[in-house]
Formats: C-alpha cells, structure tokens, sequence
C-alpha cells in the first residue's frame, strides 16, 4: 500500500492509500466525523464514519485534539465539496502522539505570544504560506545564476573587515583578536570573480541596525553577483532579469500561498522586462514636479522612492547617481 503526500493525492482516486500528518481541525456530525490533516505539503479532509471503522476506533478519533499525530488508511474519492477536491474515506486510524491543549487559538495574539510559541506558530496557514514562498525565491534565485554559468561563493561570516560602514557593525570576540558578523560577501565575491569570471553569493548577512522600521533588520539573506569586465548596463539588464525570473517562478508555482496571503497578484504580473530607467537627474526632475522638496546633489529616502515607484506601473531602475552620494563602486 502506497505512502502518499496530500500534494501527490490526485494520482491516487480510487486506491487505497496512507497518509502521515498533524489534525489541523476536527468536527463530528452524528457517526460521521471530518478531518482536516496536514503533511506538510497541502491539507487533505478525511471523513471517518462508524459504520467503516467500528466503535473503538470512531471514539478513538472524537479523542483526538489538533495537532496530535496520526496515520490514516483510507481510499481517496474526488469531491468538489472537499478542500483541494479530495478526501480520504478512512478505514482504519493509526494515532501516533495525542498533542497537549494547543496555546495558539483563532483569535488575535501578541507578537510577544507568538514569537514565544514560534514554533507552533510555523505550523499556521500564513506562517506556512510565507515560508514556502520564500524557499520558492531562494530556489528561483540559485536556479538564475546557475543557469547562467554564475559560481557560487560562500563568503565567510566572520570577518574581520567592516563592508558597509562601522557604525552597524556586530562585534564578537575572536580568540585574542576581534571578528565581526559579515555584513556582506562583496569583498569576497569581488575577489573571486578575477579567478572565476562570474560569480555570487547568497548567505545570511548582518547589521547592528537600532531602526525599527520595514526597511531596517538586524540579519536577512542577500544575494551578491560580480561580473568581471562588465559595465554598467550589463548589471541593470542582470538585475532585471533576476527579478523577473523570481516572480514569475512565485506567480507560477506558488499561487495558493499568495491566495493565503491575500497579495493583490496585479502588481507582481507586471514585473515584467523592460524597466524604466531614467537617469538620476532625471529622477530629481520628476521629483520637483511632484512637489518633493529634494535638491541635486540629495540621496533618496523613502518618501522619494515611493513618490518614484509610484509613477511607474512596474519596478524602475535609477542611475547614474553623483558620486559623492553612492559608493565609489555604484552608479
């Protein structure tokens, strides 16, 4: 008999099959009582009648509480009504763990609540949904550069240079010497891309940042390419077509997740080549005419990105910024 994962279910109708999983919820109506279990992949109704299963068993799945473990046997039948449109006719119930009282109920919680129960907290549909989408990112991004000859580096993170500044530095002690968390892999890749060409990392980084602000974490993941020899344009067409790649792999593969989510999908259909690109001069124009009170020679901050997103119906590139604004390595 045939271990399933619920994504694969539809291959199975008519067979009888086990599944492995977590109750997410549970109601009885009568000698009839419905399941929603979870595998990790998708969740899958299963109705457990007490004329298949008998007594013992049916009081036996009435006992069990949400998130308990359990094995299920049982032939899958199409049905329209059913999530996913498949459930499983139960024949037999195999309970593995019966899980204590779950503190995380469908009611509003406190980050403080949830950040203590993280753990449970991770096996929640948003929670769920956030995290595949981001391992559907991450695997779209290494796909990019590998199909296109990129090698990959994994940069060290401890290091003893400061990449971006001392002042968002997180210092540890080394031994008898000091090392920080790397705040980027540049310096690496830079160094590398003279043996190899093409290269990139991808790897946590980390900044001693005290804003707390959606533009500002402590520790997020970046991905770093370096192209010898390549100019300017090479990297803006590099760079839009790495964001594209990714969004168009999300729309296409991870549309229940953004249904989870409730992501307006209209904006993320549009983030397709070309971009805009409009030359910062340009930019400080377009600016003024919105009534923006910036001046040549002013950096860009959150309230002038959004004014200039805002005029676009899909991502803009801006270049050629003054140098005494940018890195010496930046345009």
């Amino acid at each position: 008999m045939p271990v399933v994962y619920i994504e694969d279910i539809a291959r199975y109708v008519g067979q009888e099959v086990r599944v492995r999983g977590w109750l997410r919820t549970h109601r009885s109506s009568g000698k009839v009582q419905f399941l929603t279990v979870r595998d990790g992949t998708g969740d899958l109704q299963a109705v457990v009648s007490k004329g298949v299963v008998g007594e013992e068993q049916f009081a036996q799945s009435a006992s069990l509480t949400q998130e308990s473990s359990l094995i299920l046997t049982g032939t899958v039948k199409a049905d329209k009504r059913a999530q996913g449109g498949y459930e499983l006719e139960v024949t037999r119930i195999e309970p593995i763990q019966i899980a204590e009282p779950y503190p995380i109920q469908p009611k509003e919680h406190g980050v403080g609540f949830l950040m203590e129960h993280r753990h449970l907290w991770l096996r929640s549909s948003r929670q769920h949904a956030i995290l595949r989408i981001r391992h559907e990112i991450i695997r779209a991004c290494r796909n990019f550069f590998d199909d296109r000859g990129f090698v990959l580096v994994d940069a060290p993170i401890f290091t003893p240079n400061a990449c971006e500044g001392t002042t968002t530095l997180f210092q540890t002690d080394y031994f008898d010497d000091k090392a920080y968390l790397t705040q980027s892999g540049q310096l690496y890749s830079e160094a590398t891309a003279a043996a190899f060409g093409k290269v990139y990392c991808f790897g946590p980084t980390f900044r001693a940042e005290k804003s707390k602000t959606r533009r500002h974490l402590m520790e997020f993941w970046m991905v770093e390419p370096e192209v010898a020899f390549a100019e300017l344009p090479e990297m803006m067409d590099l760079a839009e077509a790495l964001l594209s790649v990714i969004v168009r792999r999300v729309l296409e593969t991870r549309g229940t997740e953004l249904a989870v989510l409730e992501r307006d999908t209209s904006k993320l259909d549009r983030v397709v080549p070309p971009f805009p690109r409009i030359s910062y001069d340009e930019a400080v124009s377009l600016l003024q005419k919105k009534g923006n009170p910036i001046q040549p020679g002013d950096d860009f901050g959150g309230d002038e990105e959004t004014m200039l997103s805002n005029e676009f119906d899909r991502p803009v590139i801006v270049h050629r910024y003054p140098r005494a604004i940018k890195a010496f390595y930046m345009q």
